[in-house]
């Protein structure tokens, strides 16, 4: 008997809904499976990330879209990195970069030359070694192509790039891309599900009476996770008692002169404060913790330092957690249906797209096995815990004065990330994961941007003859400050990748 799966049925449009429906049709296209998406308009999306991580390219090179006839479709920019500002202290602020960050010397982490070359008096800076994070001070986007420099040699072999984009846009060109592959999109509301006795969600309910039966579920209805909780009471982990910020008020500004190519993260007196740069306006929000700011003062906080809001703003309520698991019997959650974790790193379209790779990993059939089920939510918990971990670290060794920075100066830390803390304080060395979303590199610009030194270094690293090392590091150095002379302006580039100008020669 064929035991392939037959029918897919997504729960919700959006963001999530619409990355579910084209990874599916693409790589189910010349099967005989029929993908559905059932979305109300009387629903409305969340829709306030859009800043997204460097896999957002490989999800496009997936779905073989043009970066460029994307990002035209989507008013998008680029974005090399996020820049904090405020965090440790007013006045201060760092860079978490994406791509190269120095060379490898002698084939130790050049972070731990970094603490050799600060040990013998030098002061080196981030910017001066992270040609993305050069590039956004002085807001230029320079590219790989045609510059001479292989994947890796160089500063410019080792850039990444990552999107800013309008949510809406996306789950509308994304739903294009879909329909045209075959999804069909069903405009009815969801009224709930019906279980097979084995516990297995049999068909949804819509309004009317009428039901849609399929062999495999997408849930990506937001947070009211609809099958994933709604129907299969799958369970909650809430992880407040480490990010205790519970809202964020959401509204849009004109449009930069020349927007910067990065996102901005800047602390306020009660969580953090988002920028967004688009080509036809700017992204705001205001992150923040309910317990020491009222709604309404969050708001007047977040125009104060935003600007006067062209839109209603908006105020979104959430807990910071998962679902206990992400995939139960014959249903997936993604989007916020499966959790959330607060986006100072960007990683909640990245957890939609994380999402559906691992299930093109453990596809599975009608039979649903068991141990491939535990499996893909195995490592989805293992990612989403360690972003939680690396989001915590952004608050702890803050030294601002505000009741809510001192409570997470204070508090108790998750045990793996207080075992990393240790590990890096007293030898400088960062546990290499590979499974890991964010890397050795990403870990030290947090570390390093709230002042956490290490005791020690790797001593291998006192093995190479540090004159040398000098010299080859000031090459680096003034390589990246020549890409950055000769790199057009932001605009200029997104002109470009959009058609609408020819590169300078």
């Amino acid at each position: 008997m064929d035991r392939a799966i037959g029918s897919i049925a997504i729960l919700g449009g959006g963001t999530a809904g619409w990355m579910a429906a084209a990874v599916l049709a693409q790589v189910l296209r010349g099967t005989k499976t029929t993908i559905t998406l059932v979305e109300s308009a009387e629903i409305p999306t969340v829709g306030v990330g859009e800043a997204t991580i460097p896999p957002i390219i490989d999800f496009l090179r997936l779905l073989e879209i043009d970066q460029g006839q994307f990002m035209a479709a989507t008013e998008g920019s680029f974005k090399l990195g996020i820049r904090f500002d405020d965090w440790r202290v007013l006045g201060e602020r760092y860079w978490h970069p994406f791509g190269t960050f120095g060379p490898s010397v002698d084939r130790r982490p050049f972070h731990h030359m970094w603490h050799r070359l600060r040990a013998a008096g030098d002061d080196p800076r981030v910017e001066a070694y992270s040609l993305a994070a050069a590039l956004g001070d002085a807001g230029r986007m320079a590219f790989a192509d045609g510059q001479g420099e292989g994947r890796g040699a160089g500063p410019l072999g080792g850039m990444r790039h990552a999107l800013h984009f309008d949510a809406g846009l996306v789950a509308r060109f994304l739903r294009t891309y879909s329909e045209q592959r075959g999804v069909r999109r069903l405009e009815r509301r969801v009224e709930g599900a019906t279980l097979k006795d084995d516990g297995f969600v049999e068909a949804l309910v819509l309004d009317g009476g009428e039901r849609l039966a399929a062999d495999f579920f997408i849930d990506c209805s937001g947070f009211r996770g609809v099958l994933i909780e709604g129907a299969l009471k799958t369970g909650y982990e809430d992880w407040s008692a480490f990010l205790p910020c519970d809202r964020a008020v959401a509204g849009l500004t004109v449009r930069d002169a020349n927007p910067p190519p990065f996102t901005q993260a800047a602390a306020r007196p009660a969580g953090w404060r988002w920028r967004i740069p688009l080509r036809h306006r700017t992204g705001n929000g205001y992150v923040y913790s309910s317990a020491h700011v009222s709604d309404e003062e969050a708001l007047a906080d977040l125009e104060r330092e935003a600007g006067k809001l062209l839109t209603e703003p908006r105020v979104l309520k959430f807990t910071g957690g998962r679902r206990r698991a992400f995939w139960n019997r014959n249903v997936v959650a993604l989007g916020l249906a499966s959790g959330f974790i607060e986006p100072l790193e960007s990683t909640s379209i990245h957890f939609v797209t994380s999402g559906l790779m691992k299930l093109l990993d453990h596809f599975p059939d009608k039979d649903f096995d068991a141990a491939n089920i535990a499996d893909y939510n195995k490592a989805l918990i293992a990612e989403y815990e360690a972003a939680r971990d690396f989001i915590v670290l952004h608050y702890q060794p803050t030294r601002r004065d505000e009741p809510f920075w001192r409570e997470r100066a204070a508090a108790a830390l998750p045990p793996d990330l207080a075992e990393r803390l240790a590990l890096y304080r007293g030898t400088g060395r960062i546990p290499h994961r590979p499974t890991e979303l964010f890397t050795e590199p990403s870990w030290f610009y947090v570390l390093e941007g709230m002042g956490v030194r290490p005791d020690a270094y790797d001593p291998l690293v006192d093995l190479s003859n540090l004159s040398q090392v000098r010299e080859g590091l000031a090459g680096w150095r003034r390589r990246v400050a020549e890409i950055v002379q000769a790199s057009p302006l932001h605009d200029a580039a997104l002109d470009v990748v959009a058609g609408r100008r020819r590169p300078a020669a």
